[in-house]
């Protein structure tokens, strides 16, 4: 499965009315779609061409052609009932809510994959190493992954700060520099003060990084980098576990991704933090 029905899902409430229309199409008949010429998706959508194009374009497809034949390959691949997620209702027993919620946060994790894009990662990966500071911002549940990513970095002895404060946050990028990178996590991509942040991180010239839902919205639009997660839209989200588990599996990503390439330079911390933690514990 290569995520092209799941990236139509992902970008719907992103897309222009004329987008909408051939996404609801799509998403309504999937295996009647497969094999249409533009023309006929087109007109069986109440569209243009052109408006089937620039969806296509909209979730980074390089063209009609790129989108049918993936869109082929998921339907050929995809079993609807068991890619679904699972809502949580009131009244469930434990061992149901344990497998939900395990379940949930497993596709989480999956579905994310099928969004990101490897040449995206590999440019946030090169910026990490070559910054002198990186900076991580977040509010709510993506300001606890902001601190998780600052942690991890700490201990390769990598100048990192992580931002849950929007006072703090602003004036932490107003004091970046071109030689520095700036990731900033926003499952929406539209938290207000996230976004002006970014604002003032990109007047230093910094390197920003975007970690947000799959699709178009206001933080990733100014970003240099744009990276994705997915996550279940369910109605009792326990907190945004689902995004939380997507963002900081990314997080993970960019870590071991710098660390595979710096891992003569920076083993010797990993050891040095490693027994520093270690004193800490009744029990070695």
């Amino acid at each position: 499965m290569n995520g092209c029905l799941l990236k139509v899902k992902e970008a719907f409430d992103d897309l222009k009315p004329s987008e909408k229309k051939v996404a609801s199409y799509i998403l309504s008949f999937p295996e009647e779609s497969v094999g249409l010429s533009v023309g006929e998706l087109a007109q069986r959508c109440n569209t243009s061409n052109a408006a089937i194009i620039r969806f296509c374009k909209t979730l980074r497809f390089d063209g009609y052609r790129d989108f049918a034949i993936q869109m082929a390959s998921d339907i050929s691949s995809q079993k609807a009932e068991e890619d679904s997620y699972t809502d949580i209702q009131v009244g469930d027993d434990l061992e149901t809510i344990i497998k939900n919620v395990s379940y949930n946060n497993k596709k989480s994790i999956t579905d994310t994959l099928l969004v990101l894009d490897i040449e995206e990662l590999k440019k946030a990966i090169a910026v990490l190493h070559s910054s002198k500071r990186i900076d991580f911002y977040g509010v709510g549940a993506s300001g606890l992954i902001a601190q998780d990513a600052q942690q991890k970095f700490m201990r390769i002895n990598r100048y990192s700060m992580a931002y849950t404060d929007t006072h703090l946050q602003a004036t932490a990028a107003a004091n970046l520099s071109a030689e520095d990178a700036a990731v900033f996590i926003s499952y929406s991509g539209e938290t207000r003060d996230i976004v002006e942040t970014m604002e003032i991180a990109k007047k230093t010239r910094a390197k920003t990084i975007s970690i947000t839902k799959f699709g178009n919205n206001t933080l990733n639009s100014k970003a240099d980098i744009k990276l994705f997660t997915a996550s279940p839209e369910t109605s009792m989200r326990s907190g945004a576990s689902g995004s939380r588990i997507a963002q900081l599996n990314v997080i993970d990503i960019l870590f071991s991704g710098l660390g595979s390439i710096e891992y003569s330079e920076i083993k010797k911390y990993l050891d040095r933090t490693r027994k520093v933690r270690a004193i800490k514990k009744f029990r070695d």
